[in-house]
């Protein structure tokens, strides 16, 4: 049977390399409409876990996992050679970068080598994985072609650039539109007849690497806004100018503006894909100036914040060496369980090698890995935040009670302005750029309140 007729009647079988926060999701969506899906991966524990039907990632509820295991429609394996009877294969994998900042595809590089091996006639290969323009064609094609299959013919192959933003609650992998370029348009054509089972919208366009830079344009877009508003961040503080009242106004612009937030930047995408843009440009002879300076901004910012706290407890006639210092939330972004390049993470090995006395609350992440320091997070808060001489908010996840928070607390650095955006209306003593400092008056507070009581 032909490969679109089995993708027609869902009898294709789909192979998902690599159950992360975009291959799990992916296969899922894939199972729901009614294909048998199986997931590989290296990671014995997320076979597992998908084997018993619970799900690792907060965007895939565990009853759809348990579901789908019960009606066959998903399973996972780490036995890659099942691919043989795949009919389709989305790569989903890391695509890190190498301390020099270059790509680093060797994951990519892996899952062809296990596609090749049991490439057969009328089957469909994608990758989703964020890379550089010319990875489809230039690295992964040739790998396939000596198989002796012709592309867009005996097997068809595009790249399909995942947009998954972990957290959000409105845009998830079905109603994120999605983008597809083929190899051949043959290939664009059989891309967009299976993905179109799987999300609502699907977009085509020219080309392979066409649909590359889509992905980096829209990260390196992200990256460079970010890096215009921590700078401009970093000039509020010198004048002290309360950057986050300033954002609020500018966008109530209701065109031309698009309020982007200071601080770090995380995840996978945001802090990588510009460079992999980057290394391309320079192989054209090229000077990506506007991507390397707001990459070199954005790396301040962890030793920004860090001196931040240095300010705030120096006000304390304290310092940052022998200090309790409590940052809340290791996560590069608020309500998901991801570390990858958290700038929490550089926070805490800056303050670390000060000689901070440091500790951690984050019920997302339980356990973190600081070079080589392991930390694991506090069990109680309460306890944690009153035995600080400083708390600083690094990651404003929501299960946080930031008003207890700000009582109990000596000394807050609010790097989010979460205080004043849950509705904390107390104070703040400094308020000049991005990181806002809080001192609860507690016996001012305390007087006040028995005098009001008499």
């Amino acid at each position: 049977m032909r490969l679109q007729d089995k993708i027609d009647n869902k009898t294709a079988k789909i192979g998902i390399i690599g159950l992360g926060y975009v291959g799990l999701p992916l296969a899922v969506e894939f199972a729901k409409a009614g294909f048998t899906v199986t997931g590989f991966d290296i990671d014995e524990r997320k076979v597992q876990a998908i084997t018993v039907g619970r799900s690792y990632i907060p965007d895939v509820s565990t009853d759809d996992v348990t579901n789908l295991t019960v009606t066959k429609r998903l399973s996972a394996t780490t036995k890659f050679g099942l691919l043989a009877d795949m009919d389709a294969a989305i790569i989903c994998v890391p695509t890190p970068l190498k301390k020099t900042k270059d790509p680093d595809i060797q994951y990519i590089v892996a899952a062809c080598e296990s596609i090749a091996k049991y490439l057969h006639a009328e089957m469909f290969i994608s990758l989703e994985s964020s890379t550089y323009p010319g990875t489809t064609d230039e690295l992964m094609l040739p790998m396939f072609k000596e198989r002796g299959y012709e592309v867009g013919r005996d097997f068809y192959l595009c790249f399909s650039p995942e947009r998954v933003d972990p957290g959000n609650k409105k845009w998830q992998t079905r109603n994120i539109p999605k983008v597809i370029g083929g190899i051949t348009p043959a290939c664009t054509a059989m891309g967009e007849r299976l993905y179109r089972h799987a999300v609502d919208k699907v977009i085509p366009v020219d080309g392979t690497k066409a649909a590359e830079m889509v992905k980096l344009l829209e990260n390196t877009f992200r990256m460079v806004n970010i890096g215009l508003v921590n700078e401009l961040a970093m000039m509020c503080d010198k004048m002290g100018i309360d950057i986050w009242s300033v954002i609020d106004v500018a966008k109530t612009k209701p065109f031309g503006f698009m309020p982007f937030v200071p601080g770090g930047v995380g995840g996978h995408c945001i802090p990588i894909d510009p460079f992999y843009f980057s290394w391309k440009a320079k192989q054209y002879g090229l000077e990506p100036r506007f991507i390397e300076t707001a990459g070199y901004v954005n790396a301040q910012m962890p030793h920004y914040v860090v001196r931040k706290i240095q300010d705030a407890l120096n006000q304390e006639k304290k310092c940052i060496n022998g200090s309790k210092i409590l940052i809340l939330g290791m996560a590069y972004k608020k309500d998901v369980d991801d570390v990858r390049e958290s700038p929490s993470v550089d926070v805490a090995h800056l303050l670390i090698t000060q000689g901070a006395v440091l500790s951690y609350f984050d019920s997302f992440i339980p356990n973190v890995r600081v070079n080589g320091w392991q930390l694991t997070s506090v069990s109680d808060l309460d306890i944690a935040v009153d035995e600080s001489d400083c708390v600083v908010v690094m990651t404003d996840h929501s299960d946080v009670d930031y008003s207890a928070v700000l009582v109990k607390s000596k000394l807050i650095v609010d790097t989010k302005n979460v205080l004043a955006r849950t509705g904390i209306l107390y104070p703040p003593i400094q308020s000049g750029g991005h990181c806002v400092l809080y001192k609860y008056q507690h016996d001012e507070i305390d007087a006040d309140s028995r005098s009001k009581s008499k």
